[in-house]
């Protein structure tokens, strides 16, 4: 479950990301390899990540996911392989925060996604998650925090 529901106003960031279509038993391999490729093509061109890394979906998922992984960096990547400059918005988003396990992600993005028809508010149908600290910062997962936000209509 969601934690701290709240409307907030994101200012565009420039990030590196590699896009992918995958179908969801995929994941946590093509997600995994993505990120190596992603840091490796940083390190080469001497950027530093700007910030935490990132999943920003396209649709919601099915079966199959379509989205970008990436950092945001404050210096253009030169597309490398994979790896191209994009950008995450500027725009209203429903963000809350969910600490836990990823396996519980998509639990919490249904309940996130119900809180914020019960707010009367319409998500656009696109979506991030900022992985604010994870298996990088602790083995537990009960210590990982995931920020989601939900860009919304009229945004």
């Amino acid at each position: 479950m969601p934690e701290s529901f709240s409307i907030v106003e994101t200012k565009e960031l420039m990030t590196a990301v590699i896009s992918l279509a995958i179908l969801r038993t995929e994941i946590q391999v093509a997600m995994n390899a993505a990120i190596a490729e992603i840091i490796s093509t940083l390190s080469a061109q001497n950027i530093a990540p700007a910030g935490p890394l990132f999943s920003y979906h396209l649709k919601r998922p099915s079966d199959m996911f379509y989205f970008e992984v990436g950092f945001p960096v404050t210096t253009p990547v030169t597309p490398t392989g994979r790896v191209t400059l994009s950008k995450l918005p500027s725009t209203k988003v429903a963000r809350a925060i969910y600490c836990g396990g990823y396996e519980g992600l998509a639990g919490a993005w249904g309940s996130f996604f119900s809180a914020i028809k019960s707010q009367n508010l319409e998500a656009q149908g696109i979506f991030w998650e900022s992985y604010a600290s994870g298996p990088q910062h602790s083995s537990n997962p009960a210590n990982w925090i995931t920020e989601l936000n939900c860009p919304l209509v009229g945004g």
